[in-house]
């Protein structure tokens, strides 16, 4: 009896599913028998659809519609990727001209000089610390080497560019001790000369007027780092070079308020000053000399 009842309800559920697909597909033929310009296959092609999974067709979808899809699908990828492909050559293009247009200076002080805790011999060859140290001071040296290499190339003399220093220094600290911000800007970075106009501001609040003098010579003088920066990886010779020096100089000192007063330091005194600057040059602009782009704490 079970048995019976099974195939009863089989064939009940067979005969719902035939009628239902004769249903379908006399409503897809009366669908587009009601459109004088659509031709008579496609309600056929439609319905075939349904049942048939050639090609890896998914079972609800017609293998037309699916290689249809697919074609445009690859076509608009195709030219998505053409699109992001000239929008890159464009920016990349657009940064190129900017870097030779514009770029007077990279803005920054590139791995700016820190001085060093001293390191016992044995620590330095016996430790892995030692080693890394070691090999960081290497490189930093090499570093140093290929970018005075390079300067030399376009004329650098050791001592002639000591004394240009030492000018400099005697220059910009007299133009900041009077605050005249115009005859700064010529021999400063455009980032440095902004720093150099808010410490004036700062300092003209406070005091009226200042009194700076170098006593010459100057005692020692150093190179600590040099570093070269490029900008065209396709020409070395598109760089900017930075020295980094060492001023240990005596100076004299005295500042005054708006009466005339001293309010501090002593004219008459010499002070033993240590300062670390870094000079900036660039070796592809015609006519480039040396200027300031960083002060660094000591």
């Amino acid at each position: 009896m079970a048995l019976m009842r099974r195939f009863n309800t089989m064939r009940s559920l067979y005969q719902i599913l035939d009628s239902h697909q004769s249903s379908s597909f006399l409503s897809l033929r009366r669908y587009s028998s009601g459109f004088s310009n659509v031709p008579q296959f496609y309600g056929q092609g439609v319905t075939s659809c349904l049942y048939k999974t050639e090609n890896n067709a998914l079972p609800w979808t017609c293998r037309n519609t699916m290689t249809l899809r697919s074609t445009m699908a690859a076509e608009l990828l195709v030219s998505l990727n053409e699109k992001k492909s000239l929008s890159t050559q464009a920016t990349a293009q657009v940064r190129k001209v900017g870097a030779q247009i514009s770029m007077t200076s990279p803005g920054f002080v590139y791995e700016p000089y820190a001085p060093r805790e001293p390191m016992p011999f044995w620590k330095r060859y016996f430790t892995r610390t030692g080693w890394t140290r070691t090999k960081e001071d290497i490189k930093s040296e090499l570093k140093s080497a290929y970018a005075i290499a390079k300067l030399r190339k376009s004329g650098y003399s050791k001592n002639q560019f000591y004394k240009e220093a030492v000018e400099l220094y005697k220059e910009m600290n007299t133009l900041i001790a009077n605050g005249d911000k115009t005859s700064l800007r010529k021999v400063v970075t455009e980032n440095m000369f902004s720093a150099l106009k808010n410490e004036i501001k700062q300092r003209e609040s406070i005091w009226s007027n200042l009194h700076w003098e170098l006593v010459e010579p100057i005692v020692k003088i150093r190179t600590l780092r040099a570093r070269m920066i490029g900008v065209d990886k396709n020409d070395l010779n598109k760089a900017f070079i930075q020295l980094t020096l060492e001023f240990l100089t005596k100076e004299k000192f005295e500042a005054y308020d708006s009466k005339g007063a001293v309010v501090a330091g002593d004219k008459n005194k010499e002070v033993l000053v240590r300062s670390i600057w870094v000079f900036e040059k660039s070796l592809f602009h015609k006519g480039a000399h040396w200027r300031l782009c960083g002060r660094i704490k000591v």
